[in-house]
This record gives C-alpha cells, structure tokens and sequence, in this order.
C-alpha cells in the first residue's frame, strides 16, 4: 500500500485501528489527535512497519488554524490518496436540558471540524481520485431518547457527506459513510451524559438506565469496524453508506421501514373533504 492516509482521532477507538492497519500495510499515515502521547506511541509503531510512516499532527480541529495546518501536512506529505474523518465525541441528554454551549460544542466537533478537514484535504484527494471514508454512527439515521444533539450532528454528517458524493462524482473521488453500531472502544469514556430532571426520567433516564446494564457481549469487536473500512477504501464502486455490526443494521432497517410506512399512511394529508371532491 504506497498510499498517503489522512486520519482525524487516530489516537484512540477506530482511528487507531485504521492507522495501525495502514501502517501495517505501508501507507504514510497522517495521524491527527489532540493527544501527544499517543500520537508518539503510533510514530513508533510506524519505525517496526516495513515501509510504513507516520506524521504526527497534533491538533484541535475547532482551532482557528486547524485548516491550514492540515494543508500543509497535506502539501508536506506530496499529496493525499485516503481521508478517514473519524474525530468526534459523544453527548446523550434531553434535547431541553442540553444547554446552548454544550450542543454548540458538540455541532463545532463533529460537523463544523468535519467540514474543516474537508476543505483542507479535498483539494490533494480531487488530485488523487482519492477516498474519503466519513464515520457516523447507526444513530446518524435516527435518535434514541437522549441522543437527539448527537444524533443531529452525525445526522448533518451524512447529509453533508451525501451531497459532497454527488458533487464529486465527475471527479472520481468517492465517498462512504460509515455508520457502525455498539462497539467497545474508549467512546464511553468521552460521552458526555446529561442527568434527566424528573420530567424526563421515564424516557430519557429509562434509556440511560437500560444502556449501561448492557452485557458486554452486546458492544462488538472494533477491529470489525476497522477491517470494514480498510476493505472499502479498496472498492472499485464503494457504497455510499455502510452500516457496520448486526445492530446497526438491525435498528436502521427498522427506521426505514417505519418511516416508510408512515409515508405510506399519511400520504393523501390533508385529504380533501368528501363534500368537496370533484
């Protein structure tokens, strides 16, 4: 593999994994993070790797520079043949009870940062006829109660990531939205989780409550995720969405089913009185 790979949260959860495999095979990895240490442990991975390389960034992809920076790391690697946009984190709570600064957070990480890596980036990929791989999540196609402002950001990922394949279509660059279910990496440990008030405790409490008495049979392996993504960037027609682990696809065909059948029922509304139809 003599392919350069971008990845954003590469130091921890399916970034890690998808930065080891392309080590592995021999990319040069950019590896983005916020956090040194592990950003130094994946630069010393890479010194075993038979002609894998890494360059570390370590970086705030909010920060008012974020772009630039990530261009340059582009321009400095001579190009770019695999985006994996990956970085984001977690925020279960009422839709009411999250507050104006916490769901402004969660929409500048996991959209705003996302659209950031975007532009620095699709410029070298468009060179390339490269890859772009966007993580969502099985809840970026519906919303559980508590999951509404995450939901919502990863919801807006998809969308963007839908139409940007549609505008990138005359030009050979293809992407796939990754939408993997419960899989057991360090996401729980950055999920931010508003406490319900009274009004909310048999919907959002009861929620919250059943998910964390989940076995630990319930979260899959997140290699799955991490070979599921190393095998589409290799597809020659890759889908535009994949969902990834039984659950996902389970929960999202329900949704879509549901949604259709309510399509379905209220089709004809507002129906025209019977006293005034032709």
């Amino acid at each position: 593999m003599s392919s350069t790979w971008l990845i954003t949260g590469a130091t921890s959860g399916f970034g890690r994994l998808v930065a080891e495999r392309a080590l592995a095979g021999g990319a040069h990895v950019i590896a983005v993070g916020r956090r040194r240490d592990r950003l130094a442990e994946l630069a010393e991975l890479a010194e075993s790797a038979p002609h894998g390389q890494v360059t570390p960034v370590a970086l705030d992809l909010t920060a008012p520079d974020a772009q630039d920076v990530l261009a340059e790391a582009v321009r400095s690697a001579g190009g770019l043949d695999v985006l994996v946009n990956n970085a984001g984190y977690g925020l279960f709570g009422a839709v009411e009870q999250v507050d104006a600064d916490a769901a402004r957070a969660i929409f500048d990480t996991n959209v705003l940062a996302n659209l950031t890596v975007l532009r620095a980036t699709l410029p070298a990929l468009r060179a390339a006829r490269g890859r772009i791989l966007q993580t969502s999540s099985l809840i970026g196609q519906f919303a559980w109660p508590s999951s509404g402002l995450y939901s919502a950001s990863k919801g807006a990922v998809e969308l963007i990531s839908e139409a940007l394949a549609h505008e990138l279509a005359p030009t050979g660059v293809k992407v796939t939205i990754i939408e993997p279910g419960t899989f057991a990496t360090e996401f729980s440990t950055s999920l931010q989780v508003v406490a319900p008030n009274d009004v909310y405790l048999p919907t959002v409490g009861q929620f919250l409550t059943d998910f964390a008495a989940l076995p630990p049979q319930a979260f899959g392996d997140p290699d799955t995720v991490a070979d599921a993504i190393m095998a589409v960037a290799e597809l020659d027609e890759p889908p535009l969405r994949l969902a990834v682990g039984a659950d996902a696809v389970e929960h999202i065909r329900a949704s879509l089913r549901s949604r259709l059948a309510e399509l379905d029922r209220w089709e004809h509304f507002p129906r025209v009185p019977a006293g005034e139809r032709a």
